[in-house]
């Protein structure tokens, strides 16, 4: 087979590593990859917004399947372009993939189906979001509604910090587009789950769940990133729940789709809020693989994710994946200035062997004309440790990140904090039920 994948970050890397150690035999061509990536593809210069150069490329490269990674050229339309020329593509339509890059459009989804998520207000004129805003309960949540690379979702603490960002937004252009349109919703408390699924727009099949530490410090303080780690599996993550998940809100809001005329095929990610209650609520639906979620998923595949994509993108049911067991832990590395304005440009020291269990995926680095590697993202790179629990994933991908170096190195050292303080009470309990939480029965 020949597979391209487009995009150039730490997911399309996860995921040309999965297919690689699935069969080495597979030609793996990347656009635009990374250096991470090239020792496992051939790299074509072509950026993943660059759609009509893509389209040309996958046609003439006579590609037996395409895997799209971003959101972006998803948005453009990529995959509608590939199908129109007979390509086998996995990624969904213009139309299904508004389901992220238009929030509006996905909470318009979300009511007509049902599907439980925050109370919510959507604006495109200042001085009707600040008179809502005024009258809202606080904490609140204020979102651009189009793309905004993971960071336009601001948790306010007050209705004063909700009126600078919708002002940030509408008055001031940030964000540009994707900031001309706001949703205003309410906070919902609870625990915040990665729900995945391979889907042919009506069968789907749920990877494991896993947890995204979006803010940028220690103990879920700072600005929100693009995500800060992730681990998987997470406890209560429990199969009960999972179908829930998937009856609630992953079937409903494909129905909707197909009944708008906008059937999804390809990755469906739902951001779920476990409230206290144990119910699951929608955060956000995303229209591929998540980003760090993919880098932590992946390794806990057995096999059988080139086939499930090649099924999806011929409109056939994923059919089931094997799951190994054990935990999986991935911290990612950012530069320094992250999120607003990473410093690009340092030097980075990677350790000659990694430890048994380790994979470090690059996310935003390049080489120089010297051949040196060095920082040319705001996240730079993800370190994923596997191991048979989750305390030893958890310390494995810890020293991973403290064995790469370079200027401004910014990174959270508490990935899977709430799992670990878990784990500890339970143990500190003796509680019987602790035994095998660490590994994956319990998320899917």
């Amino acid at each position: 087979m020949k597979i391209l994948i487009v995009g150039g970050g730490g997911r399309e890397h996860a995921l040309a590593w999965a297919l690689h150690r699935e069969n080495p035999a597979v030609e793996l061509v990347a656009a635009p990859g990374n250096p991470g990536i090239a020792s496992l593809a051939t790299l074509l210069p072509i950026p993943a917004d660059d759609i009509d150069r893509l389209t040309e490329a996958a046609v003439s490269g006579r590609f037996d399947l395409t895997v799209i990674g971003p959101e972006v050229p998803l948005a453009l339309g990529l995959a509608d372009r590939l199908r129109a020329r007979g390509r086998l593509v996995f990624g969904p339509s213009a139309a299904a993939a508004a389901l992220e890059a238009s929030k509006a459009f996905s909470k318009q989804v979300m009511e007509a189906a049902g599907i439980p998520t925050a109370a919510s207000r959507t604006f495109t004129d200042l001085p009707s979001a600040l008179s809502y805003i005024d009258r809202h309960a606080e904490p609140l949540v204020v979102k651009a509604s189009g793309l905004a690379a993971g960071k336009g979702a601001i948790v306010c603490a007050t209705r004063a910090e909700a009126g600078a960002a919708v002002t940030s937004m509408l008055g001031e252009g940030r964000f540009g587009d994707a900031g001309r349109t706001v949703v205003v919703e309410a906070f919902l408390v609870g625990e915040e789950l990665s729900v995945l699924g391979l889907t042919n727009g009506e069968e789907i099949t749920l990877l494991p769940a896993s947890q995204d530490h979006k803010r940028l410090g220690e103990g879920d303080t700072g600005p929100n990133t693009g995500g800060m780690g992730a681990y998987a599996p997470v406890t209560p993550a429990t199969p009960a729940l999972l179908q829930r998940v998937r009856e609630e809100v992953m079937i409903p809001a494909l129905v909707e789709l197909d009944r708008r005329g906008a059937r999804f095929a390809g990755c469906l990610y739902a951001g779920i809020m476990v409230d206290p209650s144990g119910a699951p609520f929608v955060v956000e639906f995303n229209c591929r693989f998540g980003d760090p979620e993919t880098q932590v998923v992946l390794p806990l595949l057995e096999g059988g994710l080139t086939d499930a994509l090649v099924r999806v993108a011929g409109g056939q049911p994923s059919g089931p994946l094997a799951v190994r067991p054990g935990a999986s832990v991935t911290t990612v590395l950012a530069a320094r200035g992250y999120p607003e304005l990473p410093e690009k440009g340092a030097p980075i020291s990677l350790p000659a062997e990694l430890a048994t269990g380790v994979t470090v995926f690059h996310a935003g680095t390049a080489r120089d004309a010297d051949g040196v590697l060095r920082v040319a993202g705001g996240r730079v790179l993800n370190v994923t440790a596997v191991a048979p629990t989750f305390a030893e994933a958890q310390a494995g991908s810890r020293a991973g990140a403290e064995a790469i170096s370079f200027a401004g190195k910014t990174w959270r050292r508490d990935i899977g904090w709430r799992e670990a303080d878990r784990l500890a009470t339970r143990a500190a309990r003796r509680d019987p039920a602790d035994v095998g939480l660490s590994g994956p029965g319990a998320s899917h």
